[in-house]
């Protein structure tokens, strides 16, 4: 893969994950900020064994961000806090990483593992030490760890109040977050079309800023509301930002645009084939596959290789890369 596309990588699936800015990320060479960028795209599609080797480059050139996710990938891999994955975290959390403080203490590094941060009863307690004056100051990205922190105090009010704050302060994933608990409950609305139009304003706010998962969320609320014409150009808009699912989606309703409301366009069988032939040679995917199976009488054998054709050409390898674009404090 060329600098260039783990460079487009690499600048967003930060805009994605919203992590507290870190002091190393903005040292690294080249070469190890090229093996960054190609983890965080491999991050950004679940590939956690592949994306290892990457990060392991930009950590030991000191990145900090690079430790957290490796701690992510082996903890996911090893279902759980296994040895491997606190190594990554503690080296992180030495480095004031909140988010590693956290996956510390809810493996129970302390409790279970007896490795407790110095001066503080968990790690917990270390997290909300590190970000409470930063956000405190007005920093965003730590007023939404705040959230996080709280919700590991299990206060759910102080959360929720921290998290309100990150997103009238413009942290986009803060303000997709919350468009989300509106949606699943959060707040008093006469109606579920105020409701709709309350997590509307707040997924319009954050896809202003360019943050994908929002732009998604976009033509979800909008097709719940039944602006269906308008909730198609989001996903649209969505699949070309990188949106895995929307790229799905949108492959499909070109291939068959009666399957549901989504799909507000005329059928383009060969635009449709070539979209869904990329996911399932890029991603490996077998949802594409299924679809292409479901549909393949549609195109005959000269139909299909020229939707091939078009997809070396226009959507293998397109910019910006594909990704599921999962939360940093996720899964």
């Amino acid at each position: 893969m060329s600098i260039s596309r783990r460079k487009a990588a690499a600048a967003l699936v930060a805009l994605a994950i919203s992590p507290i800015a870190t002091s190393a990320a903005w040292a690294l060479n080249e070469e190890a900020q090229a093996a960054k960028d190609e983890g965080m795209r491999l991050w950004g599609i679940s590939e956690w064994i592949k994306m290892q080797p990457y990060l392991e480059q930009a950590a030991e050139a000191g990145d900090v961000e690079a430790l957290y996710y490796l701690g992510e990938a082996t903890r996911l891999l090893d279902r759980g806090l296994s040895q491997r994955a606190m190594a990554w975290y503690l080296q992180a959390a030495e480095q004031g990483d909140v988010h590693a403080m956290l996956r510390l203490f809810q493996g129970g590094a302390c409790t279970a593992g007896d490795r407790c941060p110095e001066g503080y009863e968990d790690w917990h307690h270390a997290a909300l030490a590190v970000a409470q004056p930063q956000a405190e100051a007005g920093d965003p990205d730590s007023m939404l760890a705040m959230f996080d922190i709280y919700r590991m105090f299990d206060q759910p009010r102080r959360a929720g109040d921290w998290l309100e704050r990150a997103a009238e302060a413009g942290q986009p994933e803060a303000q997709t977050i919350l468009g989300n608990q509106i949606l699943d409950g959060r707040g008093w609305y006469l109606t579920n079309g105020r409701r709709l139009s309350a997590a509307e304003e707040w997924f319009h706010k954050a896809a202003e800023q360019g943050y994908v998962p929002a732009i998604s969320r976009m033509a979800d609320v909008l097709r719940r509301q039944g602006d269906y014409q308008l909730s198609w150009e989001w996903m649209k808009k969505a699949s070309l930002s990188g949106n895995y699912d929307s790229r799905l989606g949108v492959g499909w309703c070109y291939l068959d645009p009666q399957r549901d409301d989504r799909c507000q366009n005329e059928q383009e069988k060969i635009q449709g084939w070539a979209i869904l032939h990329a996911l399932s040679i890029e991603m490996d995917d077998t949802s594409a596959r299924s679809v292409m199976e479901w549909n393949e009488e549609q195109l005959p054998a000269e139909e299909r290789r020229e939707a091939e054709e078009l997809a070396g050409a226009e959507w293998i390898g397109r910019e910006p890369p594909l990704s599921r674009f999962p939360s940093r404090f996720g899964y």
